[in-house]
């Protein structure tokens, strides 16, 4: 058996893709904040992709920062490798493995953020780039504006200078390289937010103004937050992972990562000191992310979001088994054509059609292991909030997304329908529990949460149906419910 690492790359086997580059050489030109599979599986791979390609690449290594205490097994998984980590791509019915070298190296900042602070003060460093999920930006649902009452702000205002958040970290490193006469860097966004890089931007500026309104001027002058839209699915990694990469190769990787084939990174080209020129290796850049970023949240996210509250509570292990179930499946193209692909405006270069049949296609691919149980856990009702207000402000029906609602205040309850747990991540998750389980088969109590709900407490046209679902969800089950709704809505 072999132990990845650098010492041991010539002897892993051939049928594995090992850097044609000396990762020894990789040194440190990126910061990246939440180095979990998501970042793995896209950013680091195009950044090792151009290093195959361009020797001058090897400046821009990706420093892998974590700023939880959850990831805190990554890194220590990945310390004794070296930063190196095996990419399991899987199409249909076959597996290509990559051990990707860009990683420059890792840092518990959860345990050390001076430590993080100190890597982000480098020179070389000129990008800082982030998949920390919506609650690590510490903004209101509703607003997208950053929230002074959120605790994690309140306590970086009392401490700037030993921030524990994400923006507060960008922030005090953003000071203190305009106090020492250094050049801004760029902050990157790689979370699926829609306009990423505008949320970032706002709540980095409204930090910087509570602390200091001249450096917040500065800040906008001088760095760049640059919108992002990643498309890639990219499960957890499972001890199935591990043994299978060991049983087929012999290789022992303590956090490979397994993603679709199917790739897609859009960035938009503004950046305050350069950047990796990753458009020579399949990264598109352009002036505007906005029409693929809405594409992408109105049909692949809301998509999964909708079939993973319903197969949470049906009992589906995979996301291709909700898939395989006809009236998931069914529901899936009625939202998209019906409710969300409407809200959809022509996409550059791209057939919207075809784009949902492909989607279909891949969230039915069995080889890639995804879960309900993870896109409930790690995803946020905004997904699905987002379009349904839009076609509310159009006086259009929003019954098909009223199910997927309320399918996730159902799972928000904490329970499913065997008197199994569902983990719910979310910022607010012990509010929303105490209101799902006060409310039950009444939305009341949940809508009433602003931060999440905004005034949709109000809108008939979306708690009329809103409650007739989760009643029926309570009373009779996602089963019946579904079976009622295909009755009801013709799908």
């Amino acid at each position: 058996m072999i132990e990845l690492s650098r010492a041991t790359l010539r002897a892993v086997p051939p049928a594995v893709q090992t850097p044609s580059y000396d990762p020894a050489a990789v040194r440190a030109g990126i910061v990246h904040v939440g180095p979990g599979n998501f970042h793995r599986a896209h950013m680091a791979r195009y950044t090792h992709d151009l290093m195959e390609r361009r020797d001058d690449a090897l400046s821009w290594g990706i420093l892998g920062a974590g700023l939880m205490p959850t990831d805190r097994g990554i890194i220590e998984a990945l310390a004794p490798q070296d930063g190196l980590y095996t990419l399991l791509e899987r199409g249909d019915g076959d597996e290509r493995a990559t051990v990707i070298g860009s990683l420059a190296g890792l840092i518990d900042a959860a345990s050390s953020p001076a430590a993080l602070l100190r890597a982000m003060d480098a020179p070389a460093v000129r990008i800082v780039s982030l998949t920390v999920t919506e609650n690590g930006y510490c903004v209101d649902r509703a607003t997208k504006q950053l929230d002074p009452q959120n605790p994690a702000i309140r306590a970086d205002l009392a401490a700037p200078q030993a921030p524990g958040s994400a923006i507060g970290l960008i922030v005090e490193a953003l000071r203190r390289r305009r106090d020492a006469g250094a050049a801004a860097f760029t902050a990157m966004s790689c979370d699926n937010i829609q306009h990423n890089g505008r949320v970032l931007r706002d709540a980095v500026l409204a930090f910087a103004e509570m602390r200091d309104p001249a450096l917040a001027r500065w800040i906008s002058a001088e760095a760049a937050f640059p919108s992002t839209m990643v498309d890639r699915i990219t499960p957890g990694t499972t001890e199935e992972d591990r043994q299978g990469l060991a049983a087929r190769h012999g290789l022992r990787d303590r956090w490979p990562v397994p993603c679709e084939s199917f790739r897609q990174w859009v960035i938009e080209d503004r950046f305050a000191g350069g950047r990796p020129a990753w458009e020579e290796v399949g990264a598109q850049l352009v002036p505007d992310v906005g029409p693929y970023e809405f594409m992408k949240l109105r049909l692949l996210n809301a998509s999964h979001h909708t079939v993973a509250g319903l197969g949470r509570l049906l009992g589906h292990a995979h996301v291709s088994d909700c898939l395989a179930d006809a009236d998931l499946a069914a529901l899936m193209r009625a939202v998209m054509d019906r409710e969300t692909g409407p809200t959809v405006p022509p996409v550059p270069g791209v057939d919207l059609e075809a784009y949902k049949r492909s989607l279909v296609a891949r969230f039915a691919n069995p080889a890639i292991r995804d879960t309900p149980a993870r896109i409930v856990a790690d995803g946020s009702p905004t997904i699905l909030l987002d379009p349904l207000r839009d076609r509310l402000r159009d006086g259009l029906p929003v019954d098909l997304l009223a199910l997927a609602v309320a399918a996730w205040m159902r799972c928000a309850a904490g329970e499913d329908e065997a008197g199994q747990p569902i983990l719910l991540r979310h910022a607010l998750a012990p509010l929303l529990r105490q209101r799902a389980l006060e409310g039950g088969p009444d939305p009341g109590p949940l809508l009433s949460v602003e931060a999440v709900f905004g005034d949709l407490g109000t809108q008939p046209a979306f708690v009329v149906p809103l409650q007739r679902w989760l009643n029926s969800l309570h009373m009779v089950g996602a089963r019946r419910t579904l079976a009622a709704a295909r009755e009801l809505l013709v799908f």
